[in-house]
């Protein structure tokens, strides 16, 4: 193990955190591609404040965000890490759970539009509460199947927002 020692009349310069600033270029990546958007909202006559009010303050805020985070993290306000989440920092990331996570989301996305949103997300919970752990499937495919087809009516009665049924065509 190393030791770092500095002169008492050193000054020292401020953390820089890498993943924040690759955070904060993310938000203004996401930021601008948002205002930018919404410049291509088509604006009907006699709509008072029009589609594009809301995209433009979202990609704003978004766009502002990632400046203060800059300007935080060039400061050198970094977040400690013990001070985050209950985790042992002396272990390595866990990216089996993260690629399962990740090939669980890659699935329901390519599938959704074939089996449809209630089907698709019955595998999307249970897929991730397998990933995360759970070795209870059939429960997790209950809970999946009551939160995806109720979320499913949810849209479909009250939003009036079409999802794919897929399979269950002629059931749902």
């Amino acid at each position: 193990m190393s030791t770092v020692t500095t002169s008492p009349g050193a000054p020292t310069t401020p953390r820089r955190d890498k993943a924040q600033l690759g955070l904060a270029a993310l938000l203004a990546v996401v930021g601008a591609y948002t205002f930018y958007d919404a410049t291509t909202l088509r604006v009907g006559f006699g709509d008072p404040v029009g589609p594009r009010l809301f995209p433009y303050v979202i990609g704003a805020g978004t766009f502002l965000l990632a400046v203060l985070l800059v300007v935080a993290t060039l400061r050198g306000d970094v977040p400690e890490a013990e001070a985050g989440e209950d985790i042992d920092l002396s272990q390595p990331a866990d990216w089996r759970t993260v690629l399962t996570l990740v090939g669980v989301l890659a699935f329901t996305v390519l599938t959704v539009s074939f089996l449809g949103w209630a089907v698709s997300g019955a595998i999307l919970f249970a897929g991730s509460a397998w990933a995360l752990g759970s070795r209870t499937v059939v429960r997790d495919v209950l809970v999946g199947a009551v939160l995806s087809v109720t979320s499913w009516y949810f849209f479909h009665e009250v939003l009036g927002v079409a999802l794919s049924p897929g399979i269950l065509d002629g059931v749902l």
